[in-house]
């Protein structure tokens, strides 16, 4: 088993959503390490969907489990994984990445985001000679902030599929109460049954909605945890949602792929950049 050590150093650069972007992305971060090591990370299961371009050596990634060698991730996307993500690097990765809101994976990828859950796919096999094309220009260029530009210009051209109202109602009824509201609840408010509602959300979310309001209500009980860590588990349990005390530590067994005390103190060793608190969870 890997030693989860982060990155010691690396340059770091990050952007939020301009107005034409809100809502499309969560954020652009550029990112190159500049020591060089044996590096191990473990992220939480996320709510954006990323799509990575990559300048520097090859990460090694693996969903739900730690990657070998055959786990080289060059420049790719990635689908929602309702699970852990395993990361290592050897201190001279560099790339851009872009996080996806689920409504704009949606709108930048089409009916594609279905067949990107779970997955890694690269990037010239999901976005063909565009994505050639767009790694050679961010490629050309060493400034952030213009990879940047070029980067969201790219992302408002493809933005072009439009969710179905109906599923991005049921999105945001379900960010904004952290997957409180029932799915039954759901459908009866949109006028279709749980079913069909499981079947919409899957081919334009690329998960069920019962999974995506797991996620959910997980990354508010981890964004309690962070913002206040006297609470108390029981406590963040009782205001996330959760049954009990246990109920918590299982789904952060299987979406963090650790207990929640295990977590925290991980937590506490990781530069705060590379935590992300929200994750895509406000899909405005």
């Amino acid at each position: 088993m890997a030693e989860f050590v982060s990155p010691i150093a690396f340059d770091f650069a990050q952007r939020l959503p301009s107005p034409p972007t809100a809502g499309l992305i969560v954020r652009i971060t550029g990112y190159r390490e500049t020591a060089t090591g044996r590096f191990a990370h473990r992220q939480t299961a996320p709510l954006i969907v990323p799509l990575i371009v990559s300048f520097g050596t090859p990460f090694l990634i693996a969903l739900g489990r730690e990657p070998g060698a055959a786990d080289r991730q060059l420049s790719f996307a990635a689908g929602l994984h309702a699970g852990p993500v395993y990361i290592e690097s050897d201190g001279r990765a560099a790339c851009v990445q872009v996080d996806f809101t689920p409504l704009g994976a949606y709108s930048f990828f089409g009916g594609t985001v279905a067949d990107l859950v779970g997955r890694m796919v690269e990037i010239d096999d999901v976005l063909g000679h565009e994505g050639r094309r767009l790694r050679e220009r961010l490629g050309a260029v060493t400034c952030w902030q213009r990879r940047f530009d070029l980067i969201e210009a790219f992302v408002l051209r493809r933005a072009r599929h439009t969710p179905s109202p109906e599923v991005a109602f049921a999105y945001r009824r379900l960010a904004r109460s952290a997957g409180a509201v029932s799915i039954t609840t759901l459908a009866d408010e949109i006028g279709w049954s749980r079913k069909h509602l499981a079947s919409r959300f899957r081919s334009e979310l690329g998960l069920a909605p019962k999974s995506l309001a797991r996620v959910m209500r997980f990354h508010r009980a981890s964004r309690l945890a962070q913002s206040d860590a006297t609470r108390g588990w029981a406590g963040i349990a009782a205001e996330s949602g959760y049954a009990d005390q246990a109920h918590l530590a299982r789904e952060f067994v299987e979406f963090a792929g650790e207990p929640p005390t295990a977590w925290a103190r991980r937590q506490a060793l990781t530069d705060r950049r590379l935590v992300h608190a929200d994750d895509g969870l406000l899909d405005r």
